[in-house]
């Protein structure tokens, strides 16, 4: 019998016909990006537990991916579906790259393009479109992450001025960050606040001693009597619909990116099953070797048909906060499945940072909590079926 050539597995789907010439060539872009410069490096970052944020926060700007979906002060404004595909190639990389992106443009810049004054915007957008500034995005507390609307964090007014008193836990960025976007109680509901990050009574002492996300820097906030000016507060909203806005773009991002860490997964272990001889014959000769890689090929798929979906959604302006849990629920679940299935194609070699499956299942753990757990976007779902709200 004549040998086939073997296809990746999204070459199986044909995803790339669904992609558009610029969208490929953005996504292109950014793969090579972390071919070079990521992987030689991530595994050092993932034991050494830190990562050159800001240089690759330059980098990342001059590559033109920080914000890159919105429009204006420096930004690329490509579409939803680019940013996507350019999440999924910085997760392959890693996840704590792409969280890097995710906190800075859908998170910290969205908050200022959508609901920032034209000052703040000015000030801070060209400046983190380029990586010369880094964002952070405090809603996450100690006690309040599934129902921020019980945070404790509080502004008051003191005269024209604003002053800050709380903590908030599990930032991204929020040691290196020179700007942060917080959330508050006030008087007149949760109001987003600029908050400069060497302003008196601000620090972010980092957390360690993580088991994922370890080449990402994660801090905890803290606001001892924080004083601001009036014009500090996000004019543009107030009530929890600003900080659930800014968490859905970062959701959508994860759709696409949860996917990349699966992808880089899946071809390590295509690529070592191949390699690998047992009792006289490939690893990837066996039958039930053939049948993990089968299923975990079609649930990428799946997972991939599904952002690209949604992706198209987004672009025309139609896409709902449901659907977004629809895939951040499903691609993440199938991803860390896929992660896990692939350590055991590999064996001993699996657990070792010579290969990035375990790395990427374990970054996985932190993606599966954070921007919403899956508990909570089941009940979104749920809600969207049922009419029924079932948080409570």
């Amino acid at each position: 019998m004549t040998a086939r050539t073997s296809q990746t597995p999204l070459e199986l789907f044909a995803t790339d016909s669904l992609i558009g010439e610029e969208e490929r060539a953005i996504r292109d872009t950014v793969r090579r990006f972390v071919e070079d410069r990521i992987k030689p490096e991530v595994a050092d970052w993932y034991e050494s537990g830190s990562i050159p944020a800001r240089d690759l926060a330059k980098e990342l700007g001059a590559l033109g991916v920080l914000g890159m979906h919105l429009e204006g002060y420096g930004c690329a404004g490509t579409s939803a579906t680019a940013y996507g595909l350019a999440c999924l190639e910085l997760e392959a990389g890693d996840s704590g790259l792409r969280s890097l992106v995710s906190v800075q443009g859908s998170l910290a810049m969205f908050a200022i393009w959508k609901h920032g004054s034209d000052e703040q915007k000015q000030e801070w957008l060209p400046r983190m479109a380029a990586g010369e500034a880094i964002g952070c995005f405090g809603l996450t507390e100690p006690d309040f992450g599934s129902n921020p609307a019980g945070m404790r964090t509080r502004a008051v007014r003191d005269g024209s001025d604003w002053r800050l008193t709380g903590n908030k836990l599990w930032i991204t960025n929020g040691s290196v960050a020179d700007v942060a976007v917080v959330w508050a109680q006030t008087e007149d509901g949760i109001r987003g606040f600029v908050v400069p990050t060497d302003t008196p009574g601000f620090s972010a002492p980092e957390i360690k001693k993580k088991m994922s996300l370890r080449a990402s820097v994660t801090s905890e906030l803290v606001l001892d009597d924080v004083r601001l000016p009036a014009d500090a507060v996000l004019p543009g909203v107030t009530g929890l619909s600003g900080p659930l806005s800014c968490l859905n773009e970062a959701r959508y991002g994860i759709v696409f990116g949860a996917l990349g860490a699966a992808r880089d997964s899946l071809e390590t272990a295509i690529a070592y099953s191949k390699d690998r001889d047992i009792f006289d014959k490939p690893l990837a000769a066996y039958q039930l070797t053939q049948a993990k890689l089968a299923d975990m090929a079609l649930e990428l798929g799946k997972g991939m048909l599904l952002a690209l979906h949604l992706g198209r959604l987004k672009d025309a302006g139609t896409l709902r906060p449901e659907q977004v849990s629809l895939g951040k629920l499903n691609n993440v679940r199938e991803a860390i499945a896929i992660a896990r299935e692939c350590r055991t194609i590999l064996g001993a070699a699996g657990i070792t940072l010579e290969h990035p499956v375990l790395r990427h299942a374990n970054n996985l753990e932190s993606v599966l909590t954070y921007e919403g757990t899956s508990e909570v976007h089941q009940l979104v779902i749920g809600r969207a079926l049922t009419g029924e709200a079932a948080f409570r």
